[in-house]
């Protein structure tokens, strides 16, 4: 069993245009939380763009950036949505789910491709040569084994993708 309560935090993964920053104010208002976005912390902390950071870092330096200011995170009450390359931290994943379900934001590589294009500009965490849907490809699985629960976001609008979310999030509260 899921340990949810009043202490835990919800985290929300997937790739880039999956609906994390849209859906998680959504479900944080409808569980009268906060949200925070993980990737608003690392542009806070280095006063940059995320594509300014992870152009100067490099993808590798980024991810380990990454993973360290996540496995330290804490908070309670908080509806946080991640960074598309989260999952590439296994520390930070651990960390993650030991503070509140894991929720996958899924979207079909279509719908992804038309929502991102190339991913120019969007700070996506790729290595030289590799396109987004390769970086799709490479993700699902890891998306998949990290989330305790899946909300295909392209099929349904933000308010009944939040509303499945909160519904999901009521059957674990004991």
């Amino acid at each position: 069993m899921i340990d949810f309560s009043e202490k835990s935090i919800v985290s929300l993964i997937g790739m880039a245009g999956a609906g994390k920053s849209t859906l998680a104010p959504l479900v944080a208002e409808r569980l009268g939380w906060e949200c925070v976005d993980t990737d608003h912390i690392i542009q806070s902390y280095y006063g940059q763009s995320l594509q300014e950071i992870v152009d100067r870092l490099g993808v590798p330096e980024f991810r380990i950036v990454e993973e360290k200011i996540l496995s330290s995170f804490g908070a309670r009450r908080t509806v946080v949505s991640t960074g598309g390359s989260v999952v590439y931290g296994p520390d930070a994943m651990e960390r993650l789910k030991a503070l509140g379900p894991v929720v996958f934001l899924k979207i079909s590589q279509e719908t992804c491709l038309s929502r991102i294009g190339g991913g120019d500009g969007r700070g996506l965490a790729m290595i030289p040569g590799q396109t987004v849907e390769n970086l799709y490809e490479e993700r699902q699985p890891l998306y998949s084994r990290y989330a305790d629960f899946t909300v295909q976001t392209d099929k349904y609008s933000p308010e009944d993708c939040a509303e499945k979310i909160w519904q999901w999030l009521d059957t674990l509260k004991g």
